[in-house]
């Protein structure tokens, strides 16, 4: 289509990608855009900037539209806690979902009602419907429904709380809407930005939150996405239907901003608590996950030097460094993103529209986001320094191993100073210089113990903690017996583990990376080898961020299959 004179609507248009794509529509001179988001100051706030971007636009040029758009526009300013909470809402949203979609229902609904007063020309799909859909998490609803029945006390609420957390029905009844509503409206195009559920990666992603790898959570995000494909793919083949394509990024998205200051988990602040050594607590009888005794409140919040990368949150350097690392999920910007959807929309062919080429069209990394991935992280390293911190992790991408390895290796690079130094350590002095270090930089320990994880100490019979714990997850019970199996299992998902044996692993493994790379043969200079002596510089140093993606993509088998 041509963009010139038409009305745009972007859904999710405060998102990363989202504003990506209002500033690539500018460039084709449209008469309006219509700017969604879930939150009013979201929306206003990304009208804003766009007025401030585009200051000989006329004041109408930007409209902002806020609300839920997958529920009823009577409720679309309510919280899924607030419906949840209420009978009839609940109720309701059960109903809107398994009833057959009629008249009554359809104009009901706030993505209906916004199309129908706005009639856009054409529809950009910017929502991640795949995570607001999947991350209602079914699995958490049906343990409490078995929970309840086995205590023969099942609750209403429960079993409706289960219901209208069913994926299926609520894509299915999203995807009707959306298609009656760009219908009676005369939208004439519709392109999705959807997502692969993994970043790219496949059934071995490294990158969870507490759950089972591969997590239940995460492939219902990818089995949303896929089935939502397919269903687009439907919509693209209905004679009536507007012209629907799809761009699937599988890589990492970012940035929007790499700054200092204070690090926001969902929006919140992480405040800072502690547990000094003298207060640390037996490493036997019953874990307790939500137990506050002996954790300290700081009166502060986790300052740190971060990348921010828009809805997939804030990451610390480490993270970062890890995530978007050669085999991992590597990096995608927002403008390679906005490019392909409007050659797209234009009628151009940027061969990325899955729902022409299911297997064959999703886009990959970027060889400008490879490149600006070097100026990211020197510019997170110059803010360390210049901050005198270290941004090594925020538990915010998942697993809670991510953070134990980073800050494991962390603790190895200040002192051993080198993989060889690892290597030539006594297990026992590595142990016993770990715990020392922490119980001196009590600021060090206090970010280990704010983002929720544990520490086992070097005799492996005391543990330090903070309020939050990811590791052990709950999964119904709210306490665990302290076995030595438990304890071992939990060191291996998350727990700081300073106990000599795990520092005799960690030699195992830079031993492994220096015989693996001491075998490449000095005068191979070709392009086959990715972990060279450069790309470890040389073994001088201990670089976290570096040594968790081969950990991730060499030892845990997590490689990045297509680039």
């Amino acid at each position: 289509m041509d963009i010139k004179g038409k009305s745009i609507m972007v859904l999710g248009g405060f998102g990363l990608v989202g504003s990506a794509i209002c500033r690539e529509l500018m460039r084709f001179n449209p008469n309006r855009l219509i700017i969604t988001s879930l939150f009013e100051h979201e929306a206003k706030q990304a009208v804003e900037q766009m007025r401030k971007e585009y200051p000989e636009q006329p004041s109408d040029m930007f409209v902002p539209v806020w609300g839920n758009l997958f529920v009823r526009e009577d409720w679309k300013n309510m919280s899924r806690a607030e419906l949840l909470g209420d009978d009839e809402t609940r109720l309701g949203l059960v109903t809107d979902v398994i009833d057959e979609l009629d008249d009554a229902l359809l104009h009901k609904s706030a993505l209906y009602q916004t199309v129908a007063e706005h009639k856009p020309d054409a529809v950009i799909d910017c929502i991640n419907t795949a995570t607001a859909i999947a991350y209602q998490d079914i699995y958490t609803g049906a343990r409490e429904v078995l929970k309840e029945l086995r205590a023969g006390n099942l609750q209403r609420r429960t079993v409706e709380t289960l219901l209208a957390s069913n994926y299926i029905p609520q894509l299915i009844r999203h995807v009707q809407i959306l298609y009656k509503s760009l219908v009676e409206m005369g939208t004439t195009s519709y392109l999705k930005i959807g997502t692969s559920g993994t970043g790219g990666m496949g059934l071995n992603i490294p990158y969870t939150h507490s759950e089972e790898r591969p997590s239940r959570v995460l492939l219902s995000k990818s089995s949303v996405a896929g089935a939502h494909t397919l269903l687009l793919f439907l919509m693209a083949r209905t004679p009536d239907a507007p012209l629907t394509k799809e761009i699937k990024p599988t890589a990492t998205i970012a940035w929007k901003r790499i700054a200092f200051g204070e690090v926001l988990r969902r929006g919140q602040p992480i405040p800072l608590v502690d547990m000094p050594f003298e207060d640390a607590l037996d490493a036997a009888g019953t874990f307790v996950l939500d137990t506050y005794a002996g954790v300290e409140q700081l009166g502060s919040n986790l300052e740190a030097a971060f990348i921010d990368t828009g809805e997939n949150g804030i990451f610390s350097r480490g993270e970062f460094e890890a995530i978007s690392a050669a085999g991992q999920m590597e990096l995608v910007r927002p403008e390679d993103i906005a490019e392909a959807a409007i050659q797209e929309l234009r009628g151009g062919n940027s061969g990325h529209d899955v729902l022409h080429a299911l297997d064959s069209s999703v886009l990959e990394p970027s060889y400008r986001a490879g490149v600006l991935r070097e100026s990211a992280i020197r510019t997170l390293a110059k803010l360390e320094q210049e901050h005198g911190v270290d941004s090594i992790a925020f538990e915010m991408l998942g697993p809670p191993r991510l953070s134990k390895l980073l800050f494991e290796a962390f603790l190895l690079k200040h002192i051993c100073e080198s993989p060889q130094g690892v290597i030539d350590a006594k297990p026992e002095d590595i142990s016993a210089a770990a715990e020392a270090l922490l119980k001196t930089r009590a600021k060090l320990r206090a970010e280990m113990l704010s983002i929720g994880v544990a520490i086992l100490l070097s005799d492996g019979k005391k543990y330090l903690r903070g309020e939050d714990v990811k590791i052990p997850p709950y999964r119904g019970e709210r306490e665990l017996p302290m076995t030595p199996e438990n304890v071992d299992t939990w060191c291996e998902e998350g727990w700081i583990d300073l106990r000599p044996s795990n520092f005799v692993s960690w030699q195992k493994r830079f031993q492994r990376i220096m015989d693996e790379t001491n075998a490449i043969p000095i005068e191979d200079t070709s392009s086959r080898h990715i972990f060279t002596r450069e790309y470890w510089d040389f073994f001088e140093t201990i670089t976290p961020g570096k040594v968790i993606a081969w950990v991730f993509a060499i030892e845990e088998k997590g490689w990045r299959m297509k680039d």
